[in-house]
C-alpha cells in the first residue's frame, strides 16, 4: 500500500511540475508573439527559450564582475585542503583583484582618449582644409569621434562622451563662438585627454597672432601619432620582462601542483601543520613583495 501511493504521489508531483513548466512557458503568447514580429524580429529557435536572456545576464555579470571568480577557486581549494584558510585568502583577493582590474581599465581608457584626441585633431584638420569655419570644423570632428566611439551616435547633434564633465562648454563654445580654448583646457584636465591643451594653445594662437589653425593641428596630430608608436613600441619591448613576472608569480602554483601529482598532499601540510602554516605565511608575504617590485620596476619603464 505504502508503495502504490508513494508511486502516484510521484507521478501526481510529476504531473504538477509538468504543469506548472507549460504555463510557465506557455504565459501571455500572445504578447510574446506580437513582441517576436514587431520589437525583436525573427529569432532563432535555439535563442527562443526563457534560458537565453538570463544566459546573457549571467554572462555579462561573469565579465563585469570577474573579481568574484575568486570566490569558487577559494572553495575549491577549501574544499580540497579541508581548511577554511583558502576562503579566507578569496575573500581578501576580492578586493584586490578589483583594484587591479579597475586600474588596468583606467589604464586602457586613457589611451583610447589619447588615441581619441589625436583623430580629433585630423578630423578638424580635415574639415578646415575642406572650407569650414573652426567653430564647425570642430562640431563635426566632435561629431565624428563620437560615432567611431558608439554608432548609435553617427548622424546625432554631436559631441562625445569621451570629454567627460567638459562636453557640454566644448560644445557651447564652438557651436555659439564661446571662449573655445578655455573649453578645451577644462577638458584637458580629463584621464588622457592632455593632448586637448595642445590644441587650445593652437587654437589660442591662430585667434590671436594669425596663424594657420589647420598647419598647427596638423603638427600636434602627428606628435600624438609618434607618441602612441612610442608607447606601442615600448610595450612591445617590456612583453618579455611581463611574460617573466606571469612566470615567477605562477612558479609556486607549479610546486604545489607538483607535489599533489607526487603524492606528497602539500596542501595538508601547508594548512595543517605548524610548520607548513609558518612556510606558507613567509611564501605569501615573499610572493607579494616579489611580484610588487617587479611590477614597479616595469611600471616605471614603461613611464614616459
Amino acid at each position: 500500500m505504502t508503495g502504490g501511493v508513494s508511486v502516484h504521489a510521484v507521478h501526481a508531483a510529476a504531473l504538477c511540475a509538468g504543469a506548472a513548466v507549460w504555463l510557465v512557458a506557455m504565459r501571455d503568447p500572445g504578447v510574446r508573439r506580437a513582441r517576436v514580429l514587431f520589437v525583436d524580429g525573427p529569432v532563432e529557435p535555439w535563442r527562443a527559450g526563457r534560458w537565453w536572456p538570463r544566459l546573457l545576464r549571467v554572462r555579462k555579470l561573469a565579465v563585469e564582475r570577474r573579481e568574484w571568480w575568486c570566490v569558487p577557486v577559494a572553495v575549491l581549494l577549501a574544499v580540497l585542503g579541508a581548511s577554511v584558510l583558502p576562503l579566507f585568502a578569496g575573500a581578501v583577493a576580492v578586493p584586490l583583484v578589483r583594484r587591479w582590474l579597475h586600474g588596468r581599465a583606467r589604464r586602457r581608457q586613457r589611451e583610447r582618449a589619447a588615441d581619441t584626441v589625436a583623430a580629433l585633431c585630423g578630423a578638424v584638420v580635415g574639415e578646415l582644409r575642406a572650407g569650414q569655419e573652426p567653430g564647425r570644423a570642430l562640431l563635426a570632428g566632435l561629431r565624428e569621434c563620437a560615432a567611431e566611439g558608439d554608432p548609435r551616435a553617427r548622424g546625432g547633434p554631436g559631441g562625445g562622451a569621451w570629454l567627460g564633465d567638459a562636453e557640454a562648454a566644448v560644445l557651447a563654445a564652438a557651436r555659439f563662438g564661446g571662449d573655445v580654448p578655455a573649453a578645451l583646457r577644462q577638458a584637458a584636465e580629463g584621464p588622457g585627454l592632455g593632448g586637448l591643451s595642445g590644441m587650445a594653445a593652437c587654437w589660442r594662437v591662430a585667434v590671436d597672432g594669425g596663424a594657420g589653425l589647420a598647419a598647427g593641428l596638423d603638427r600636434l596630430e602627428k606628435a600624438l601619432r609618434a607618441d602612441r608608436r612610442r608607447r606601442e613600441e615600448l610595450r612591445a619591448q617590456l612583453a618579455g620582462a611581463w611574460s617573466t613576472v606571469v612566470v615567477l608569480a605562477l612558479l609556486p602554483v607549479a610546486g604545489l601542483g607538483l607535489g599533489g601529482a607526487l603524492g606528497a598532499d602539500p596542501l595538508r601540510v601547508l594548512l595543517h601543520t605548524p610548520v607548513g602554516l609558518f612556510c606558507l605565511a613567509v611564501g605569501v608575504l615573499l610572493e607579494a613583495a616579489g611580484l610588487f617590485w617587479a611590477c614597479r620596476i616595469v611600471r616605471g619603464g614603461e613611464a614616459p
